[in-house]
């Protein structure tokens, strides 16, 4: 096998196969480490590419040599007794270069690469010496797998990347993770992380989530992690640690974990998407396959998906959000944004409440929310006390934590306990006289240089502000519900809003963790503007005679985050009726407002369907009567086409007007906060790939 894998090395090199390119080599450094108690020499390998933190760890063909290397001399040593593996400061390494992947053309190119990280990892699991990986941080896709194909591994308890993200991106685990995790912590908690995590949001490990699950075998805090970790792979080495793992149950439990693995799926993509279904093959398999067997097959599945139109919409997505999301197009220079020592938010409701936990987490500075009354202010105040409780007790912040920013949050009934903020929020009722009375009211109290922002999802933040002594200080910050889950935030820039307030919400915004994009100030700006002229399509066909569950389920082959009308349900009927009429007041009938949603709404209903004790949808009696309907009902089909439609030409709208500098941001806004699935890639490109953008707009988007 060694001079196999040699020479398929070289081929990845000498041919130009992806992951050499111009790849940033990550070096396997390896020095030898005395273990304390006697217990021998330890290869050290520490993988590095030269840069800090900001620039990963990956694996391309020259990392892949460089490591193979590095392995096979540690093993050929007879004075050397075990091996170790750990990264550069706060990261081991997070998988192949992406970049790299994009540009493979062939399958066979594929399968060598899945293949060649098989051969050089399994030099730690099968090379006959004991072997150890300790994790020091980050440690996504094929640094997990490098983890997972040695003896033993440690986690550092503060790591916070830890993730076999695959799924997330259209292929699979390929370099044994989806053979080796399930073996390791059953395939319960395999499917877990494989595949439930990457499908929501690309759920991240911490280091103490890592060791609960038993992915690592001891968990060190603190700058002392690698000796400490070398000085328990020495106890373990000599006999005085043993190391024990919980079983593993391979009956029926397994069966069971991958059946409620693909319901979930089916749930969720209803087929639109292979890569969650081939993993799901792998851990079922990984029962009972034998090593050779089980990497064969993820060769095959990595090999079919590498080359796959779901792996190159991923890539283009995950792309948007690595690298538009940082360039934040339009945004003033940083310099210019003020200090934000104070901040306030108006209206202590569930928006209000969520809104003021993230700014007190993220800024740890004070944060005073005010309402009409002490009662509704109390409860807010309680509201995010309670929720900093739930945080503590998920041990994801500590005791000290708690009480220190659980101190910062306080509560008014006067908006003169804002004379000395310098960041003031509105999330009250969306409603303009109401929001220019608040803001009116505010500029009579606060500094000139506190920057006012409004939580608008819909009204135009130039109206907001025509009556104002200084508009120029007023920015749209659009946040997307729930707040602490949905990374979007619309920046709106009304036509008075100068460089420093928008350079500070732009700060602000960063401060809190949120991917930041500049919006036009135009009705509805991106994501509400766009789901709205969706949701009027699907509510049209309804209204003109379309079952509801025809209508409802007609984008299902898209594999959405939900149907339509579930949608609505969650938004709430009430404020998609209130958005759709803003919008068809701007721009006319393209926008339908239904007199079906307005009956869901006067008869107080939370939406158009019930759910059965097995949460289940379906139309009950006392809501079917409220409905008025046409005899022109349309085929699934034809429903799907007519909202794509309906979102190509509202785009081309869109760009057209410049509610934002580029399609791209487009594809980002909705991408990140309207769930717009990575196995679709971005909308624009998904319209021009199905030829709806040339068909409806004359002109591809991309």
């Amino acid at each position: 096998m060694s001079s196999s894998l040699d020479s398929m090395l070289d081929a990845l090199s000498d041919e130009g196969v992806p992951l050499a390119g111009d790849e940033v080599v990550t070096r396997a450094l390896s020095r030898d480490v005395e273990l304390p108690l006697g217990a021998g020499t330890m290869a050290l390998v520490t993988l590095d590419n030269g840069h800090d933190h900001t620039k990963p760890n990956t694996f391309g063909a020259g990392a892949l040599r460089s490591l193979n290397d590095a392995l096979a001399a540690a093993l050929a040593r007879d004075d050397v007794t075990a091996i170790g593996v750990t990264g550069k400061p706060f990261v081991l390494a997070v998988g192949a270069d992406l970049a790299g992947m994009a540009t493979i053309r062939s399958r066979d190119q594929a399968k060598a690469i899945a293949q060649v990280g098989h051969g050089v990892m399994r030099k730690l699991g099968d090379g006959g010496k004991p072997s150890f990986c300790f994790v020091n941080g980050a440690a996504l896709g094929g640094g997990l797998e490098l983890a997972l194909h040695c003896d033993y591994r440690t986690v550092l308890d503060s790591a916070s990347a830890i993730a076999l993200p695959e799924v997330f991106l259209g292929i699979v685990p390929g370099w044994g993770g989806a053979y080796l995790l399930p073996n390791l912590i059953g395939a319960e908690r395999a499917v877990g992380v494989i595949v439930e995590n990457a499908l929501n949001q690309n759920t991240m490990l911490n280091g103490s989530r890592a060791f609960d699950l038993g992915i690592a075998d001891a968990m060190f805090g603190g700058a002392d992690f690698l000796e400490r970790s070398l000085m328990w792979a020495a106890q373990v080495l000599t006999g005085e640690v043993v190391v024990r793992r919980a079983e593993v149950d391979r009956g029926e439990g397994w069966a069971e974990a991958v059946a409620k693995g693909r319901a979930g799926v089916e749930t969720r993509l209803r087929g639109a998407a292979p890569a969650p279904y081939r993993a799901l093959d792998l851990i079922e398999d990984a029962r009972t396959a034998d090593r050779d067997t089980a990497f064969a097959a993820e060769d095959d599945a990595l090999a079919d998906l590498v080359i796959s139109p779901e792996l190159r919409s991923g890539l283009y997505a995950f792309d948007r959000v690595q690298t538009r999301a940082r360039k934040r197009a339009g945004a003033p220079d940083s310099h210019l944004a003020r200090p934000v020592e104070k901040v306030g938010i108006v209206g202590a409701g569930l928006m209000a409440s969520q809104l003021a936990l993230l700014f007190v987490r993220r800024l740890e500075v004070p944060v005073v929310i005010t309402d009409l009354d002490q009662e509704r202010v109390d409860a807010g105040v309680a509201s995010v006390h309670a929720e900093v409780e739930k945080l503590r007790a998920r041990g994801r912040i500590t005791g000290d934590k708690a009480s220190r920013v659980k101190r910062l949050v306080t509560g008014s009934t006067s908006l003169n306990d804002f004379a000395d903020t310098d960041f003031v929020l509105e999330a009250v009722f969306e409603e303009l006289g109401v929001k220019k009375k608040v803001f009116a009211d505010l500029e009579a109290v606060v500094g000139p240089e506190t920057v006012l922002a409004t939580n608008t999802s819909s009204l135009s933040v130039t109206e907001m502000t025509a009556d104002l002594q200084q508009p120029e200080r007023v920015v749209g910050f659009h946040f997307f519900n729930p707040v602490a889950v949905l990374p979007l935030l619309e920046i709106v820039r009304g036509k008075a809003t100068d460089e420093a307030s928008l350079a500070t919400a732009f700060a602000v915004g960063k401060a809190l963790k949120k991917s930041s994009v500049l919006v036009k100030d135009a009705p509805a700006f991106v994501v509400n503007r766009l789901l709205t002229r969706f949701l009027g399509e699907v509510t049209k066909a309804v209204d003109e005679g379309t079952a509801p569950a025809v209508a409802d389920h007609a984008l299902d082959p898209l594999g959405l985050p939900m149907s339509p009308f579930v949608l609505l349900q969650l938004v709430g009927p009430a404020i998609g009726l209130h958005v759709a009429e803003t919008l068809h007041d701007a721009f006319g009938d393209r926008f339908h407002v239904s007199d079906n949603l307005r009956a869901l709404v006067a008869a107080g209903k939370p939406g158009l369907w019930s759910w059965d004790d097995k949460g289940r949808p379906f139309l009950d009696d006392d809501t079917a009567a409220l409905l008025t309907t046409g005899d022109t009902p349309s085929t699934a089909e034809e429903v799907r086409v007519r909202a794509m439609t309906g979102l190509a030409e509202e785009i081309g709208l869109m760009l057209d007007e410049g509610v934002v500098a580029a399609a791209a941001d487009i594809d980002l806004c909705l991408i990140l906060g309207a769930g717009w699935p990575f196995h679709l890639g971005g909308i624009t490109p998904y319209l021009d790939r199905t030829g709806v953008s040339e068909r409806v707009t004359g002109r591809r988007f991309t």
